[in-house]
């Protein structure tokens, strides 16, 4: 069984209490034997030689305010020195890492695995940390962070100085995987506070003990330059804006909370990274390699949906509308839940199956047709009034004007729930290429796009003029991650007003120009 507890300035510290976490298949095998025995253990304040752990994967110590106070505190002295340690050796952090995740990645895997992420979900977050460590991905992030220039009489220099202490929020579905995007951070010059999500601690505590704080051990790292904590998010999102010590926060959340937690951050000095909702568009045009788009379009149903990155919504061109539903409705039959061990499994448990019948009703009521799912389902496929999954549900929606005023197309959907946007005749009052740039181009949110198409004129209509969103995929996996890109970030309501691309090597940093005079003349300031 996995222990872990606080790392605070360079030494693991006991927490105020435990949690316990538990295996994703024991409790979907067992729920109520298995969640009674993890709150026995918690309100015991723990496990003793006799008591029963079946079912029980490992634990995290839970912190106070002291604790938090102390990683702070730890943060901030540890900054200058960290800050000053010479780039090439703070870029040393991601090819170490890289080594490191491949080296044990059987072992990230399985826990990953247990903490309730279906295998081929749990490889594709592991594949993107290492995209996100490679040498490619490295040399790029060295690229940006200083460069030098000759002038007449002068040295010049554009160098990235780090803002100081990053204190990051993961997510809970995706915790040990984001949590990873705070290593290009440490690589700025910045210190770190990382919150492991008190339901799902592993995975994060896994990577910043068992990978990233030996590494640092290796590169010499002051004490403090990493601190894991966990705990209630709001308490310790509170105590992060109140302190001195914070510069930067590091925020994953839904739309509506995390653009207001954006302002409480600029109103308390503190400068927000945010990650919010993705409300994804993938469009497949009419000399599309349909195969390929159907592919991606099934991606949307990794986790049950429950990933921000995932396709949320698509159009289809309507010459090939009919032949792509029929694959792609052929395809879901195929998806079933299962134990996330499973490696044909793609499904997880449904947390907001409330929320999926209303969008399903809201889409019905506007005239939507049903093409595939809606129903509720136990592990083994089985319909069921209280089953934990959800069928893959596409939804066929008939015109793109007035598409938005059903809430699965204009708002994230966070269960399997694909809407596919078919333009009519209503739609050609100007040219239909226009029409759906427009269309992708007006998503309140911004994360990824994705276009099938193999006419050239297409592909750069959409690579010009399509401005929403951090990533444009073409012809491609629409969550497959590539080398020198960015994995995360958005314009909108994903990433706030100042949303782009994110890189957080450069959105933890800042641009300093520096000049040199090297001739021995002294000019006049003009």
């Amino acid at each position: 069984m996995y222990t872990y507890d606080q790392y605070i300035d360079g030494r693991d510290r006991p927490g105020a209490a435990w949690t316990y976490c538990l295996d994703a298949g024991a409790f979907l095998t067992d729920p109520r034997e298995t969640f009674g025995r993890k709150r026995r253990l918690e309100r015991a304040g723990g496990h003793g030689p006799g008591d029963d752990l079946s079912g029980i994967t490992g634990r995290m110590a839970l912190s106070g305010p002291d604790d938090i106070a102390d990683a702070l505190r730890a943060a901030h002295a540890a900054r200058r020195e960290w800050a000053r340690t010479d780039l090439d050796t703070r870029m040393e952090l991601g090819p170490r890492l890289h080594a490191a995740l491949k080296a044990r990645h059987d072992e990230l895997l399985s826990l990953l695995i247990s903490e309730g992420h279906p295998r081929r979900l749990a490889e594709w977050e592991i594949a993107g940390m290492l995209t996100g460590s490679s040498k490619e991905t490295v040399s790029f992030y060295r690229s940006q962070l200083e460069q030098h220039f000759d002038s007449t009489g002068r040295s010049l220099s554009l160098l990235r100085k780090p803002d100081g202490v990053v204190c990051l929020n993961p997510p809970q579905n995706a915790a040990a995987s984001n949590s990873f995007l705070g290593t290009a951070a440490l690589g700025a010059g910045n210190t770190l506070v990382v919150k492991a999500p008190r339901t799902a601690p592993l995975g994060v505590a896994f990577i910043y003990r068992e990978l990233v704080a030996p590494v640092l051990d290796e590169l010499g790292a002051p004490p403090g330059t990493v601190n894991l904590v966990s705990g209630a998010t709001r308490p310790m999102l509170r105590q992060w804006l109140a302190s001195p010590y914070t510069d930067d926060i590091m925020f994953f959340g839904d739309s509506a909370t995390g653009l207001e937690f954006g302002t409480e951050c600029v109103t308390h000095g503190k400068k927000p990274v945010l990650e919010l909702s993705g409300n994804d568009v993938l469009v497949v045009w009419n000399d599309a390699d349909l195969e390929g788009a159907v592919e991606a379009l099934t991606e949307c149903f990794y986790g049950s949906g429950q990933i921000c990155m995932v396709p949320k919504c698509a159009v289809v061109h309507p010459d090939v509308a009919d032949a792509l539903l029929e694959e792609l409705t052929a395809r879901c039959g195929a998806l079933r839940p299962g134990y996330p061990d499973d490696p044909n499994v793609l499904l997880s448990p449904v947390l907001k199956t409330g929320a999926f019948h209303e969008a399903l009703a809201d889409a019905e009521r506007h005239g939507c047709t049903v093409l595939c799912g809606g129903r509720r389902v136990d592990v083994m496929g089985e319909p069921s009034p209280t089953g934990a999954f959800v069928e893959p549900t596409v939804v066929r929606v008939d015109g793109l004007r007035d598409a938005r005023r059903i809430r699965a197309v204009r708002e994230e959907t966070f269960f399997p729930l694909l809407p596919v946007v078919v333009p009519d005749e209503r739609d050609d009052t100007r040219e239909l290429l226009d029409s759906v740039i427009d269309f992708v181009n007006d998503n309140e949110y911004g994360l990824r796009n994705s276009l099938w198409s193999g006419d050239e004129k297409v592909i750069t209509a959409f690579v010009r003029q399509v401005t929403n969103a951090g990533l444009l995929k073409v012809n491609d996996s629409h969550i497959g991650f590539v080398p020198y890109l960015g994995t995360h970030g958005g314009t909108g309501r994903t990433g706030g007003p100042y949303g782009e691309l994110n890189y957080p090597i450069l959105r933890t940093s800042h641009l300093q120009g520096v000049s040199v005079r090297t001739d021995g003349s002294r000019p006049a300031p003009a």
